[in-house]
């Protein structure tokens, strides 16, 4: 499912599950790790100096594969704390400036992989928020951080509550990405941005990453939260409503929650 690429400096790394979104299970996140410890090793190495992520399809990545998923034994600490978080931390620890490109569904740990990534160029069509209100679940992979630090407690709360989706353009006015580009230009301009990243000087570029990781909610904060994320979505599964969720999800139709634990 995860392809990886070297060309002119730049490391490519894509999504190819089309079919489903580019949900990620437990195999393909292990697959999605060794493509960024091979990039790593080649940044090292010196040869990549900056490193694109995206999606094969219509669709950056819809988040969680959870179509053989049974809730009742659902490891969520294992998949969030055990496999999601250490990806997301190597990637934003990369040695290199990384970019992604956000188009169609951007969600759940698709959202993470948004948030762990250095600069995010976003079609206007991209849809990015929280979908869980139907899934008895909660928002993870660090989206709270994320939308509390840029949004206020209001709105993160508001897009958490209804389940509305952000389009891109409005995802990039209210800060939460870089800059917005039409669904058909967006990989080019991508990969023209990281083409000229490789170009440039790259430890400085790295310096900088580190400041800013250090400002940023001393980055220790926003891995605290997301440990709180994980904990929170497993004490969620033993309710009623998260198995009604999931179940509801995979027959494909309304859930009926209780609100009961």
């Amino acid at each position: 499912m995860i392809e990886l690429s070297v060309a002119d400096g730049v490391a490519e790394v894509v999504l190819n599950a089309p079919d489903k979104l580019n949900a990620l299970d437990v195999a393909a996140l292990a697959e999605l790790a060794e493509a960024y410890a091979s990039a790593e090793r080649a940044a090292e190495a010196g040869d990549v100096r900056a490193l694109v992520l995206r999606g094969e399809g219509r669709a950056f990545c819809a988040g969680r594969d959870i179509s053989g998923v049974d809730p009742r034994d659902d490891d969520v600490l294992g998949y969030l704390g055990g496999r999601v978080q250490p990806l997301l931390e190597r990637m934003a620890s990369f040695p290199a400036p990384t970019f992604a490109v956000a188009h169609g569904a951007c969600l759940g740990v698709g959202l993470g992989l948004l948030i762990a990534s250095d600069i995010v160029y976003v079609a206007e069509t991209a849809k990015i928020g929280s979908p869980f209100a139907n899934l008895g679940a909660t928002l993870d992979s660090g989206g709270h951080a994320l939308f509390f630090e840029r949004l206020g407690a209001h709105k993160t709360m508001d897009l958490i509550v209804t389940g509305r989706l952000m389009s891109g353009t409005e995802a990039v006015a209210a800060g939460l990405f870089s800059q917005v580009f039409p669904a058909d230009e967006v990989t080019d301009a991508t990969r023209a941005a990281a083409r000229a990243a490789a170009s440039g000087a790259t430890q400085a570029f790295v310096a900088s990453k580190a400041l800013i990781a250090s400002l940023r909610d001393d980055r220790l904060g926003h891995w605290q939260s997301m440990d709180q994320e994980n904990r929170a979505q497993a004490a969620l599964c033993d309710t009623d409503d998260y198995r009604e969720g999931f179940a509801a999800f995979q027959q494909k139709r309304r859930p009926e929650f209780t609100g009961r634990g």
